[in-house]
């Protein structure tokens, strides 16, 4: 079977009401890519274009951003949901054999929505929606069932916190790297109960777009390939209450898929650095379970392994509490991974990576997740 690598990515900064439009933003990113390649549009046989009519506040968005994309003459398609699952998209699109490139790209404008009104949207429109449940409340049901099962304390969420912000603070694409401790995560005010203000992440605009090749490919392109060794996705029940929220099975499933291709057996031993989407501080134990780095995530936080002088440090970009631009976060996860392998993550790279697994999510609480395992 023919491989695919990550040949070229590129981010715009994620910052709180950025005044370029969409299309610049998908502009930036995309040429920020190409030139990351070393190739340029016309080395790109098709483009994916991640978006979402209520984050854009308009129907059928995607058509708004493909002539900034490059789409000029070529193949287009789109995808609804989080940048990771484009990614997963163009990767079948290059192993389907009908064409050898593609150029992946995500935007979203999270300042210039209502995150609460936009999330109650993607509930049950019958029984739930009526409610007010949103993003954030429903993580907060999700945090403390996961606290009644593992054991974990909020004091235990603040240490994730604590690490990821402090890890924002070397990445120079981070919306909000911050210097906090244990005490001030505690004392931030209540936004949902467990949940803190330093437990969730901000809302960041921005665009993150990357370039995928098969080998018949990579002859357009000088950037030396980060292969995608495993990769799975899976989603779990729609409905919240059809579901075990401290346990993510989607995330087993994908993580199991990822694994097995890419030959892990033992990922805590194996991985060199873990990219996850932490949308929320207790986000980060609950996927190492999912992920089986674990058995309890919670003990993984305790042990400090997980900083980023640790056996296995995870998000040494910040993560989505250093930057949450929605639909792109996954993407940026990817992108992160692909730098840790290339050794180009700057001030926050890991030494000797050579196998990074990158991870997204789409739906509440986790509904949905897409893994990727990359080494060189």
């Amino acid at each position: 079977m023919d491989k695919v690598a990550i040949v070229g990515v590129g981010q715009t900064r994620y910052e709180r009401s950025k005044e370029d439009t969409f299309a610049e933003l998908v502009f930036e990113a995309a040429t920020a890519a190409l030139r990351d390649a070393g190739g340029s549009i016309e080395d790109i046989d098709n483009i994916v274009t991640v978006s979402n009519d209520f984050w854009d506040g308009r129907t059928i968005s995607s058509m708004a951003v493909m002539d900034a994309a490059g789409s000029w003459d070529k193949d287009i398609s789109t995808v609804e949901g989080d940048g990771i699952f484009g990614a997963f998209y163009g990767m079948m699109r290059a192993l389907s054999g009908s064409f050898d490139t593609t150029l992946v790209v995500s935007h979203v404008k999270g300042s210039e929505g209502n995150m609460n009104l936009i999330t109650n949207a993607m509930f049950d429109p019958i029984y739930q929606r009526f409610l007010g449940i949103d993003a954030t409340t429903s993580a907060a049901l999700q945090a403390r069932a996961y606290m009644e099962k593992s054991g974990a304390s909020e004091e235990d969420f603040a240490r994730v916190s604590v690490k990821n912000h402090k890890n924002g603070l070397n990445n120079e694409y981070a919306h909000l790297g911050l210097d906090i401790t244990v005490e001030d995560v505690m004392a931030s005010r209540k936004i949902a109960e467990p949940l803190k203000l330093y437990d969730c992440s901000p809302i960041s605009d921005g665009a993150a777009a990357i370039v995928l090749s098969n080998e018949q490919g990579l002859k357009r392109f000088k950037q030396e390939p980060v292969w995608i060794r495993g990769a799975g996705h899976c989603s779990d029940s729609y409905t919240l209450g059809y579901r075990d929220l401290a346990r993510p099975r989607s995330l087993e499933a994908a993580a199991k898929k990822a694994y097995k291709m890419a030959g892990i057996t033992n990922p805590l031993k194996e991985l060199d650095v873990v990219e996850l989407y932490d949308a929320y501080s207790y986000m980060e134990p609950l996927w190492y379970e999912g992920l089986g780095l674990a058995a309890n995530g919670v003990d993984l936080v305790r042990s400090g392994d997980t900083q980023m002088d640790g056996e296995l440090p995870v998000n040494p970009s910040g993560g989505a509490l250093s930057a949450h631009p929605v639909l792109v976060a996954g993407l940026a996860r990817l992108i992160e991974a692909a730098l840790q392998v290339r050794g180009d993550a700057g001030g926050h790279q890991v030494s000797g990576v050579k196998t990074a697994l990158a991870q997204g999510i789409n739906g509440p609480c986790g509904q949905a997740h897409g893994v990727f395992v990359v080494g060189a």
